[in-house]
């Protein structure tokens, strides 16, 4: 999460967004906080998940960020294409790099491959590229990689609406996803389509694969019937991926997430006066139902509560200065989500009980771990992450110049090109 990338840079949307990439900077490090518990401080790992769940805290902040800011994205460019060009070189050069390391480490026996890999090796990949793997019962090759499934799920449905002309109905669908974790979330069944054998999770995955592809080719380069029908196929297929085929972190939580995003969406047009606060103070019950549903797990509960209470936070303090070093950890905060995995799975092969390891030793490692993870950082965003957004926006700027000697294109209209 991570960024997670869909979340404007504060250095390019102006001080006015600044407070996103401060949430998003502490969002990142309380989940290396949390994955850093079992491999250096295990001691600590089930007091602190017992009482409070920094991962789940972590992701929902980031969700909050997404829901946010990435529909203003898609609007304020108000073309589809764009939006697509500009997602996949946020998304895919970083996640090539995490999945490169986690390859790494498995050839040089820090790690071990899931056993698919060698029987599945299609399903694997192909659940992989489309970064639905979580939607579509395919193991993650990186353990964080989970959140982007949702992200992608988000980003799918979100073109599917601005093509349909009902993109602004952000809390129509925050309390709709609410409402059906809530009435559904414990019946729903899990990786219906996918679980039972290698053929039925190929058939599930190519099927997806195919349908969303020509979905949204037909979104992209279709008539206006056609971009119509290929959203139609789009958000169809997505609602029937969350309704029936998820699997971690389970049918209520992943609903709840979109619930969580569209929420964020709502919050944001409250904020450019597009819809009143008065009416998009029912995004409360999202967190309420989060509350609800999480009631047998104390920890998801407080976790879910601290999220809204601090991005509640950031949008009061949001007209305020943040700090520089906060602001930059924002920035970097998808290199930040992506790698630190890899750097604690390497721990954990050198150190395979902790527990029998000093504190003061383990203590230094994670000093050393988090210098090298800002480092690393620091550097991914040099030298991949940046260099990748640039390409994206010349290319999103070359795609809509038209041929020489050919007239201007009108404006894009709400319902996407």
């Amino acid at each position: 999460m991570l960024t997670l990338p869909a979340a404007e840079s504060g250095r390019r949307t102006g001080r006015r967004m600044a407070w996103l990439d401060g949430l998003r900077g502490v969002a990142a490090m309380v989940v290396v906080l949390e994955h850093a518990l079992r491999p250096l401080l295990p001691e600590a790992h089930d007091p602190v998940k017992a009482a409070f769940d920094p991962g789940w805290y972590g992701v929902m902040v980031f969700f909050l960020v997404s829901g946010y800011i990435v529909p203003a994205s898609l609007e304020r460019r108000g073309s589809v294409r764009d939006f697509w060009i500009s997602r996949f070189f946020r998304l895919y050069p970083l996640f090539a790099v995490g999945v490169a390391g986690m390859a790494l480490l498995t050839a040089v026996g820090w790690d071990d491959a899931h056993v698919w890999w060698s029987s599945r090796p299609v399903s694997m990949a192909l659940g992989h590229l489309t970064m639905l793997q979580n939607l579509l019962y395919v193991p993650n090759v990186v353990n964080v990689l989970w959140t982007l499934s949702y992200e992608m799920a988000f980003y799918l449905l979100l073109t599917a609406m601005f093509t349909l002309g009902a993109h602004r109905a952000s809390l129509t669908g925050a309390l709709g996803f609410a409402a059906v974790a809530v009435l559904g979330g414990g019946a729903l069944p899990v990786a219906l389509l996918s679980a039972g054998g290698a053929g039925r999770m190929l058939t599930s995955v190519l099927v997806v694969t195919a349908v969303l592809a020509a979905s949204l080719a037909a979104v992209l380069r279709g008539s206006a019937g056609i971009r119509r029908a290929g959203a139609v196929f789009l958000g169809a297929t997505v609602l029937v991926l969350l309704l029936v085929n998820q699997s971690y972190p389970g049918p209520w939580q992943g609903l709840l997430i979109l619930a969580t995003m569209f929420a964020g969406t709502a919050l944001y047009r409250a904020e450019r006066g597009e819809i009143t606060w008065g009416r998009a103070g029912w995004v409360a019950l999202v967190p309420l139902a989060g509350l609800w549903l999480g009631r047998d797990e104390p920890a998801l509960q407080t976790a879910t509560a601290a999220a809204w209470i601090t991005f509640a936070a950031g949008m009061a303090l949001r007209h305020r200065r943040v700090p520089a070093a906060l602001a930059w950890l924002g920035l970097v905060s998808y290199s930040v989500y992506l790698l630190h995995p890899l750097l604690l799975e390497s721990v954990e092969w050198f150190w395979p009980e902790p527990a029998t390891v000093p504190l003061g030793p383990r203590l230094a490692v994670l000093a050393g771990v988090v210098a090298l993870l800002l480092g690393l950082s620091a550097l991914t965003w040099r030298l991949v992450e940046a260099p990748a957004q640039r390409l994206g926006r010349r290319l999103a700027a070359g795609a809509r110049r038209p041929p020489q000697g050919l007239p201007e294109e009108p404006p894009a209209s709400g319902k996407g090109s």
